[in-house]
């Protein structure tokens, strides 16, 4: 049966929320534990979809995976498979992660082009460019991209954009190969951070972790390890603005606030008063929010995830927004469905101009990607009527327990079954 949200507006969100781990995270740590054999332990892993589609895209590969809540257990055998499964890998663009720990592991991958969100393009030529580079052959084969390789060296690899999937592939192959490995312009996110942190206990070698520069000294094997997954930034910076939009008081606990320290300094140009503390932060809006500007940039800038929650913020403030998309260029097909709520929204190109109204109005929506998804609910909470969200599956990869977690903090919002009216 088809579900969607039902959104009533007027709530003004308070209270605290707990942020698991980060889905960008996660992923790619669970592809990580394809470097060692034996058995990998992953901790704090968010109960969403994606989790167990990733599991399936490793049990393709000959691993065991055994999920038991927030644990995720992976026994990696002495000899995986190198060609995962195509009805895993085209439901989760992160499977393609695998590719580069399986080059390093098998010296050998086939690994079917991806599916998930539609927010645009995303090329895996820096990737293979990357393996090329520590001297694997790579192509694009029958809907797959293959990579194979006698002999992985190090190399000096520069990223044309500082690409988070093409730095944790490239890292991910560079582990296992002979000699030293330079990535520039590498991304510096702080789920890059989290998954060199983790190589690092399986024994890798790196240096500046962090930076837009890492050095990767090749080591002849690596060893299982049990890590903890850091806390979602994105879900955490959702929260932000769910409490600056409704003009509500809300604390966030689980995440590290100088991970959203941009975000966060957004919003109080926009009147929130904010507080941080060690792994939480407090978000409380007064008044009705005033307009701010965005723009999209690889981290340490505003992240491209939540350029929704920035356009449902500006549907409501006093004033007049510019939201600047530089990452993904179908993002903004999300503006459209805010027009259905009533938002004054016009795109051009790269730009989006927002003028802010006091409240928007109810209507039907459909979500196009995880982030599009939450930004409407998001907007629901502010609009005049019942707001359906629609298409909820994909918000249900991204965030887990929202409906309950919004119920916590006061919104009136339920899941419900049933055919949409379109």
């Amino acid at each position: 049966m088809v579900e969607h949200f039902a959104v009533r507006g007027g709530a003004r969100l308070t209270g605290s929320v707990d942020v698991v781990g980060a889905k960008n995270s996660v992923l790619k740590l669970m592809a990580a534990a394809l470097l060692a054999e034996g058995r990998t332990t992953l901790e704090n892993c968010p109960e969403i979809l994606d989790v167990p589609l990733m599991a399936d895209v490793l049990r393709s590969l000959g691993c065991t995976v055994a999920i038991e809540g927030p644990t995720v257990h992976i026994d990696v055998p002495a000899d995986p498979g190198a060609e995962a499964d195509y009805r895993s890998v085209s439901r989760l663009r992160a499977s393609v992660c695998v590719l580069g720990p399986l080059v390093a592991r098998c010296r050998r991958a086939v690994v079917p082009l991806p599916g998930g969100d539609a927010i645009g393009s995303r090329p895996l030529d820096m990737h293979q460019n990357g393996l090329r580079k520590l001297g694997a052959t790579t192509d694009i084969e029958h809907g797959s991209v293959t990579a194979s390789a006698q002999d992985l060296h190090g190399a000096q690899i520069w990223l044309d954009f500082p690409s988070v999937g093409a730095t944790e592939n490239i890292l991910m192959a560079a582990v296992l190969a002979a000699g030293t490995t330079v990535i520039d312009n590498a991304a510096r996110e702080p789920e890059i951070v989290d998954l060199c942190v983790m190589l690092s206990q399986m024994g890798a070698k790196l240096e500046g972790v962090g930076s837009s520069t890492l050095v990767v000294h090749g080591v002849t094997g690596l060893q299982p390890t049990t890590h903890r997954v850091i806390g979602d930034r994105i879900v955490g910076a959702t929260w932000a603005f769910a409490a600056a939009m409704t003009r509500g008081e809300v604390r966030v606990r689980g995440v590290d606030p100088h991970h959203i320290d941009l975000v966060l300094d957004k919003l109080r140009s926009a009147g929130a008063e904010i507080t941080v503390g060690d792994q939480e932060f407090g978000v409380a809006m007064p008044e009705r929010p005033q307009a701010v500007d965005f723009v999209t940039l690889p981290y340490p800038g505003f992240a491209t995830d939540l350029q929704p929650m920035a356009i449902a913020l500006s549907a409501v403030a006093d004033g007049t927004s510019m939201i600047t998309e530089n990452v993904f260029e179908a993002r903004f097909r999300f503006v459209d469905e805010m027009v259905r709520l009533g938002a004054d929204a016009r795109t051009d190109g790269h730009h989006a101009v927002v003028r802010g109204r006091p409240e928007l109005s109810s209507a039907p929506v459909w979500a196009s990607d995880i982030r599009a998804g939450a930004g409407l609910v998001l907007a629901g909470l502010c609009a005049r009527g019942t707001t359906e969200v629609w298409d909820v599956a994909h918000i249900d990869r991204g965030y887990p327990r929202f409906v309950e977690n919004l119920r916590d903090l006061g919104a009136d919002i339920s899941r419900v079954a049933g055919e949409p009216h379109r």
